[in-house]
């Protein structure tokens, strides 16, 4: 599926950068990020990959009730293994899902709206490639001379539009 390989490819752009970093490039605190860190990043999208697939056993996402592990913001080898192991179990078939979410930080009340595997996955993606922006940006600080892949961190109809304006 179209989406799957979408996935396995900024998977495979962010393991590229990823074992370029110096462990210390990985958790720098940018600035330029408030103080956040490249695998704080990385973390944050490994995450909601395995708020996914919980949910897809359940029947119920909740991407705020998730597990942050320090491990994946701190050893990026670690990162790279789950990266590696999330793109390997994406090609689930499609189901109905429900999304849960509190969507206020002044209560706990939930909501839950129903949506789907393959509507979460994109969800995901595009999420990703957000995260990837914020990443470029964390890169470009903690580290020097750093050639990222191309298009790293774009999404793929902006790639597609510069591509038609260059002809």
């Amino acid at each position: 599926m179209q989406i799957h390989q979408a996935i396995q490819n900024v998977f495979g752009q962010i393991i590229v950068s990823l074992e370029q970093l110096t462990g210390e490039q990985y958790q720098y605190p940018c600035k330029s990020l408030f103080g956040a860190s490249i695998g704080q990043h990385v973390r944050h999208v490994i995450e909601l990959f395995i708020c996914l697939n919980n949910g897809y056993e359940t029947g119920t996402v909740n991407y705020e009730n998730r597990k942050r592990d320090t491990r994946i913001e701190t050893d990026k080898t670690f990162a790279i293994d789950l990266l590696q192991m999330i793109g390997n179990n994406l090609n689930k078939p499609d189901k109905a899902l429900l999304l849960e979410s509190a969507y206020d930080e002044q209560s706990d009340e939930t909501i839950t709206v129903t949506t789907n595997y393959l509507r979460e996955i994109i969800y995901n993606l595009e999420h990703t490639v957000h995260h990837m922006a914020l990443i470029r940006v964390g890169i470009n600080e903690a580290a020097n001379n750093f050639a990222l892949p191309e298009g790293f961190g774009i999404a793929s109809s902006t790639v597609k539009y510069r591509k038609a304006c260059a002809q």
